[in-house]
Order: C-alpha cells, then structure tokens, then sequence
C-alpha cells in the first residue's frame, strides 16, 4: 500500500518523513505535533524563559523542515530533532551578549528573589538555588552545558546524548564528568 493510501497518524516515523518529502499535506504537521513537547523542554533547558524557547522550538522545527532531506534514518526522528535542538539553544546561548552578561557578574554575588513567593521562605530559597543552578549551567563550555541538560533534565543515557551530539560514549562521560565538577566549583558544595 502506498504512502498516500495510509492515514497520516498510523505512520511510523520513517514512512511519516517520506509523506512529508512527497508534499503530503498535514505530514509535517504531524511530526511537529509529536515532538514539539520534547523539542519545547529542552529549548526551555537551555534558555529558561517559556517566550525564548517557544521561538527556539519554532527555529528547530523550520531548520528540520528545511533539512528534512538530509534526514539519513541512522537516528530516529527525535535524536535528530533532538540534535538541531541542542545546535540552536547552543548557538543561541553562546551569543556575544548573553555571554558577557553571564561573566561580568559572580554568580555568588547575584540575587535572585521571587517577589511572588516572600512568604514562602522555602519556595523562595528553592527559587533562588534554581536560578543559581541555571546561571552557571550557562557558564559551562557548550559540549559540557549540552551534555548535562540532556543527561539530567531529559534522562538521555550516554549513548543517546553521543547520537545527538554526534561524538563517542565515551567524550560524553569525559563531559559529564566534567560539567559536574565545573558546576561544584561555580556553586560551592552546598547547591549540588
């Protein structure tokens, strides 16, 4: 049975990927409506502002459109979505501006407070820890950053984040490792 005789839903990703290449209306639409949530958080790892990552997943979701082509099937649909993902937050986060940003001030001598929560001292020092936390996963060397927000925020194994960043199981671990020591030395042992 060819391609345009089956439902679109009732496709698996390869033969959704071929629909989509073949101009079949709505196929596209399917593949960013089954990924756009994996695709949202993990824009939203990197960039923790819901407006940022909701444009970063629109940028994902138009460089796969427009690379569909290149997809090879060696990976499923996801890791390679995944891949751009984590090319654009990089290249987003690594920009000359929020770089400076983030290194002109200690991360010590930051203040964070959650106006919404004052009376919550629990929920405000939780709050503040967090936006602590992410302030210096934005310090980390860009392999490193990757590496632990796939690892820790989207439970990728070791194998899964080498696919997606293209490197070996074993430059994964070297980077895990290593963003975690950079992170106690960003925080203090107290925040890990």
């Amino acid at each position: 049975m060819a391609t345009a005789d089956v439902a679109l839903d009732r496709l698996d990703e390869r033969a959704l990927v071929e629909a989509c290449l073949e101009g079949r209306p709505g196929a596209f639409d399917l593949i960013v409506q089954r990924h756009q949530r994996t695709v949202y958080q993990l824009c939203y790892r990197f960039v923790a502002n819901h407006e940022d990552a909701s444009d970063l997943s629109q940028d994902v979701f138009l460089r796969a459109y427009r690379g569909l082509r290149n997809f090879r099937g060696q990976s499923s649909l996801g890791t390679w979505l995944y891949r751009i993902g984590v090319n654009v937050c990089l290249n987003r986060v690594a920009s000359a501006a929020t770089e400076r940003a983030l290194a002109s001030e200690p991360i010590a001598e930051r203040q964070f407070v959650d106006d919404s929560a004052e009376s919550a001292s629990e929920r405000l020092l939780r709050g503040e820890r967090g936006a602590r936390v992410r302030a210096a996963i934005a310090q980390l060397p860009r392999k490193q950053r990757a590496t632990l927000i796939l690892r820790m925020y989207h439970d990728m194994s070791h194998q899964e984040i080498a696919q997606v960043l293209g490197g070996s199981v074993g430059a994964v671990k070297a980077n895990f490792f290593h963003a975690l020591g950079n992170l106690r030395k960003l925080l203090g042992h107290e925040d890990l």
